[in-house]
C-alpha cells in the first residue's frame, strides 16, 4: 500500500487511467462488434457505414496508447477484408 504522499498520488493517477483505458478499449470492441453483427446479417451498406464510423476511432486509440499499431492493421484488415467479401 502506498506511504508517501507521492505513492499515494501515484496510485490515484494510475486508477483513474486504468479506469480511462478499459473505458476506451470497452468503446473499441463495441464498435468492433457493430461491425461483425451487420457482417453476419450480410447488408453490405450497413457493415461498410459500421466499418468507415470503426476506422478512426480503431486509429486514435492507437495515437492513445490503447492498442499497438499492428494489432490496429490487423484488426482494420480482417475487418476490411469480410466487407469486401459481402460485395463479391
Amino acid at each position: 500500500m502506498a506511504n508517501s504522499p507521492s505513492s499515494k498520488k501515484r496510485a490515484r493517477q494510475s486508477e483513474k487511467r486504468r479506469q480511462l483505458n478499459a473505458s476506451q478499449r470497452s468503446m473499441v470492441r463495441t464498435f468492433i462488434k457493430k461491425v461483425d453483427v451487420a457482417v453476419q446479417s450480410g447488408n453490405y451498406d450497413n457493415a461498410q457505414a459500421a466499418f468507415i464510423i470503426a476506422k478512426p476511432i480503431i486509429d486514435s486509440m492507437v495515437n492513445k496508447g490503447i492498442f499497438p499499431k499492428n494489432r490496429a492493421a490487423r484488426i482494420k484488415s480482417t475487418l476490411n477484408g469480410q466487407v469486401k467479401a459481402l460485395k463479391a
